[in-house]
C-alpha cells in the first residue's frame, strides 16, 4: 500500500508529530510511506530518520500569494506518487488535499484524523466532508462524539486511541536513578515527592493549577514537593505567577526535549491537568514509564486513567481537589509505586503501538474496499 501523510505544523507540532511518526515507523516495513510536511517542522526532521520513509517539504499556507503554487506542488506529488491512501491530520492540510485532488480521474482514498476538540461546523468542513473525506478517525470516544454530531457524521468514523512504543517508553533501571533525579531536580530531592509533565507550559495545560495546589499545602508538606514541566520555556508572566505563589525554587523547566524519557523517569508521578484535551500522548507516555498519572476530566483525558487504580481524575481547574491528591501521594508512597505498576500494565495491554498501527491499517483497508 502507498500512503501519504500530511500535516501543516511548521514547528513543534506536539502530538501530531508523535502520531504520524509512530504510524510511519510501524507501517514502513510493509508499505511505502511518504510524509509531506513543512521543512521547518520537527516532523520533517524526525521522519527523515526513519529508514525507507520518503519526506517531502510541503507548505499548507492560506496566503493567496502561495496558495496556487503550493496546491500545484501537492497535486503533482499525489499524481506522481500513485497513492492509495492520503491521511490528513489537520484542517489546513486537509483543505489543500481537497483542492489538490479536485477533478482527478483517480483520487486516492482520504482519511482524516481529528486530533483536537475544535468546532467542526464551518462551511469548509462541510466541503471537505463532501469532497475529500472517505473515513474519519477519532482519537477518543469524546472526539468521536464531536465528529458524529458534525458533517463528518455522514462518513464512517472509527475511534483509534493513540498508541505509543511501550518498549521505548519503559520504566527506568533503578541503577543511576538517583543521579538522574539530581540532574533533573538538583540536589536535595531526597525525601521529596517528584511530579513531572511533558505536556507543555501553555496556560490551558493546567500546570499552574498544580503549582497553586502545592503552594496551598501546609508549609511542611509544601516543602516536600518538586515539580518539572517540560516544553517551551514559560514567559515572564507565567514565571511571575510561580514567584507570586512562592514556588520558583520548586519548579524546574528543562525546556523542549527531543527525548522526554529521562525527565519523566526521574519522577514519582506524572500530571496532565489540561482545560481541554482530545486524549493526550503526554499522559500515555507517563503511564508507560510506570508512573501514575494525575489528570483533569477534560475531553478525552479520563479515557486513559482508571481513577484510584493507575492514577487520579480531578475536575479541571479544581485546585483543592489537586491538593487533596497531593496529600495522598505524600502520605502513601507505597500506594504510589503500586499504582505506577498498574499504569505500566495498562500501557502494555492497551496503549501498545502494534494495536494502534493494526487498527489504523484496518481503516485503510476498509476504506479502500
Amino acid at each position: 500500500m502507498k500512503i501519504l501523510y500530511t500535516n501543516f505544523h511548521g514547528g513543534n507540532g506536539g502530538g501530531h508529530v508523535t502520531y504520524i511518526i509512530n504510524l510511519a515507523k510501524a507501517l514502513s516495513k510493509d508499505h511505502q510511506i511518504t510524509v509531506a510536511v513543512p521543512s521547518t517542522s520537527r516532523l520533517y526532521r524526525y521522519a527523515q530518520a526513519i529508514p525507507g520513509v520518503r519526506v517531502e517539504g510541503m507548505q499548507y499556507t492560506t496566503r493567496p500569494s502561495s496558495w496556487f503554487k503550493d496546491r500545484a506542488r501537492l497535486r503533482r506529488l499525489i499524481k506522481d506518487g500513485g497513492y492509495d491512501i492520503i491521511h490528513s491530520n489537520g484542517s489546513a492540510d486537509h483543505k489543500q488535499v481537497m483542492l489538490a485532488t479536485l477533478g482527478m480521474s483517480r483520487r486516492p482514498r482520504i482519511v482524516f484524523t481529528k486530533h483536537n476538540d475544535h468546532p467542526l461546523t464551518s462551511f469548509g468542513h462541510k466541503l471537505r466532508v463532501a469532497l475529500a473525506t472517505d473515513h474519519g478517525i477519532a482519537v477518543s470516544d469524546y472526539v468521536h462524539g464531536l465528529m458524529a454530531r458534525s458533517p463528518y457524521g455522514k462518513r464512517p468514523i472509527t475511534t483509534i486511541r493513540h498508541g505509543i512504543d511501550t518498549d521505548y517508553f519503559s520504566p527506568p533501571a533503578q541503577e543511576g536513578l538517583d543521579e538522574l533525579r539530581t540532574r533533573i531536580f538538583g540536589p536535595g530531592w531526597q525525601d521529596k515527592l517528584l511530579l513531572g509533565s511533558a505536556g507543555g507550559t501553555d496556560y490551558d495545560k493546567g500546570w499552574l493549577d498544580l503549582v497553586a495546589a502545592v503552594a496551598a499545602l501546609p508549609p511542611a508538606d509544601k516543602a516536600r514537593v518538586l515539580l518539572m514541566v517540560a516544553g517551551d520555556p514559560p514567559n515572564e508572566a507565567k514565571l511571575a505567577r510561580v514567584r507570586e505563589l512562592g514556588m520558583i525554587d520548586q519548579v524546574k523547566f528543562p525546556g523542549l526535549l527531543d527525548d522526554v524519557r529521562p525527565a519523566l523517569a526521574a519522577c514519582h508521578a506524572g500530571f496532565v491537568l489540561s482545560y481541554r484535551e482530545a486524549l493526550s500522548f503526554a499522559c500515555r507516555e507517563i503511564m508507560s514509564l510506570g508512573l501514575p498519572a494525575l489528570v483533569s476530566d477534560a475531553g478525552g483525558l479520563p479515557e486513559n486513567v482508571a481513577d484510584g487504580v493507575n492514577g487520579w481524575i480531578v475536575p479541571a481547574r479544581d485546585v483543592p481537589a489537586i491538593a487533596a491528591r497531593l496529600r495522598f501521594m505524600l502520605d502513601h508512597p507505597d500506594a504510589l509505586r503500586a499504582m505506577g505498576a498498574k499504569a505500566r500494565e495498562t500501557s502494555v495491554n492497551d496503549f501498545n503501538l502494534k494495536r494502534f498501527a493494526a487498527a489504523t491499517l484496518d481503516v485503510y483497508q476498509r476504506t479502500l474496499a
